[in-house]
């Protein structure tokens, strides 16, 4: 299933998803004016063609004592395939990083990092991160404030009404 293939109906159900995806099949059916059995035929088709990757609870990180955000500019010593490889399974194993992104420009990683206090971001820095042997320079900074974060996409329809 293509962008292009979505009609109203699967880009309407997306948006309410992503708001509360907790929401019954049967709220769903009464929002968007369906029964409920092809609410739930889409939703299988949804995330069977990958367009909704998993559900997920989005937790709190200063009530769980994560209260740390820092972004990580990391430049890697090799940029062939195997280092590039070696690095993005060592980032995915690191439950510190929360997001890891191949990026260009003068760094090849960006990385999310999430922890307690600055005395837990040292520890990863100088037990985890910098005793890599692939990575070459780490520049920080930390988040202040966060003034918007969203997960949720705005998805508008793109395509045209077939016209009968």
């Amino acid at each position: 299933m293509e962008m292009k293939k979505l009609d109203k109906i699967d880009i309407a159900l997306l948006n309410i998803l992503q708001q509360n995806a907790r929401i019954t099949n049967k709220e769903l059916a009464a929002q968007l004016g369906l029964s409920i059995t092809p609410i739930f035929e889409r939703i299988k088709k949804l995330e069977k063609s990958g367009f909704i990757k998993k559900y997920v609870a989005l937790v709190d990180n200063e009530k769980v004592d994560k209260a740390m955000v820092a972004f990580m500019f990391v430049s890697a010593v090799k940029h062939n395939y195997d280092a590039l490889q070696r690095a993005f399974k060592y980032m995915q194993e690191l439950p510190e990083v929360m997001e890891c992104y191949h990026i260009s420009g003068d760094h090849d990683y960006l990385l999310k990092v999430v922890v307690k206090d600055m005395k837990e971001y040292e520890n990863f820095l100088l037990k985890k991160l910098s005793t890599y042997d692939y990575i070459a320079r780490i520049k920080s900074v930390f988040v202040l404030s966060t003034v918007k974060y969203n997960q949720a996409f705005e998805l508008l329809t793109n395509f045209e009404e077939d016209e009968e």
